[in-house]
Formats: structure tokens, sequence, C-alpha cells
């Protein structure tokens, strides 16, 4: 079997809700176009998640402006999801989100991403950062009871973007914008090495 870092995302049409609405999230609709975060969360109403889905939705505007989607999805219902959204976050609900929860009831997203506990039937908390070209750059999956970083999403998806614009460089530890890239060549990357 592939890994899927490197490879095509698997392709998926479901039911989300945004903005209060019903909605179809076809992840098709957004290559060629957008880079997109697509992370899985374990269930509607629990503890950790909505920390992660109100941080992403609070700095979504820093995604949109480097060109990128965001989308939460779970095996819960729309109705669910619409429930969960319309609680208020002081009575551990969401609030309005800047983008949508995709609703994964058959559960074949979380199976085609391999994020899916099968004997749970709900899914670990995977996060995926695919192209524009629709090809997986990055992949984590956290167990359960640990939440994900937004800080080191876009430090990745930033990291990313430039060796995508700047092929011939690659991006050392803990790079962030601004800061110095490296030659990927035996000689030229001790320019690098001097400098740090």
């Amino acid at each position: 079997e592939l890994p899927l870092v490197g490879n095509s995302a698997p392709g998926f049409e479901a039911e989300a809700v945004f903005d209060q609405e019903f909605i179809k999230v076809k992840l098709s609709e957004y290559i060629g176009k957008k880079y997109v975060i697509l992370f899985f969360y374990p269930l509607d109403f629990t503890f950790v998640c909505p920390t992660e889905i109100t941080a992403f939705s609070d700095r979504y505007s820093e995604f949109e402006k480097v060109n990128t989607e965001v989308l939460g999805v779970s095996v819960d219902s729309v109705f669910s999801h619409l429930a969960w959204v319309q609680t208020d976050r002081k009575s551990g609900g969401l609030g309005d989100l800047n983008y949508p929860l995709v609703s994964d009831v058959t559960k074949s997203i979380s199976k085609s991403y391999g994020v899916l506990i099968p004997d749970q039937g709900i899914a670990l908390r995977g996060l995926f950062i695919i192209d524009k070209e629709g090809v997986i750059q990055h992949s984590t999956i956290n167990n359960l009871g640990i939440g994900r970083s937004v800080d080191e999403t876009m430090r990745t998806l930033q990291a990313l973007q430039y060796v995508q614009e700047n092929p011939d460089e690659v991006c050392p530890a803990g790079w962030k914008p601004g800061e110095k890239s490296m030659k990927p060549d035996p000689k030229r990357s001790k320019e690098y090495f001097a400098s740090i």
C-alpha cells in the first residue's frame, strides 16, 4: 500500500455544516485552486475537540491569506454538527465557525485516510495538508487525548508553500517565513550550516 504523503489525496463528497446550513463539500472543488487543511476529530460534544475546532476557526483568516481552506471531519451526522455549532462556546459548544464541518457517518473518509479506529468507530486526530494539485504533502496523527497545534500546522503549510515556490531549496527544522532556507546539495548546504 502506498503511503498517503506524496500521493493524491483520497477524494470525497459529503454533507457538511457551514454558516448554520447543510452544504455539500467535494474535495475536488479545491484542486487547482487552494491548499486544504483536512483534519479529523473523534466526536462532537467532547472535550479536546472544541479547543482544536475553535482554534482553527479563530485563525481562519490567516489560512485564507495563504490561499488555504480548512475542513473539519468527524463521524457525526450533520444534525449533530449543527447542534454543536448552535451551542455557545462557554457551554462546550462551538458557536459559529469560519469553515465547514464535514459529516463522515459512513466512516468512508476516515477509513480512506487511515485514521479510523474500527472497533470504536471513530477517527484519530489526523491532520493532512493537501497542496493545490491534490497531493498530500504532510500528515500527522495524534491519539485521542492529544490536541493539535494551529501554530505548527501554519508553520508546516508555510514551509510547504515556500518549497513549492522555490523548488531548488528546502526548509530546515523549525523554519519560519523570513528565515534562511537551505540548498539540498552537499557543497551549497554548507552556506546554511556556516550561518547557524
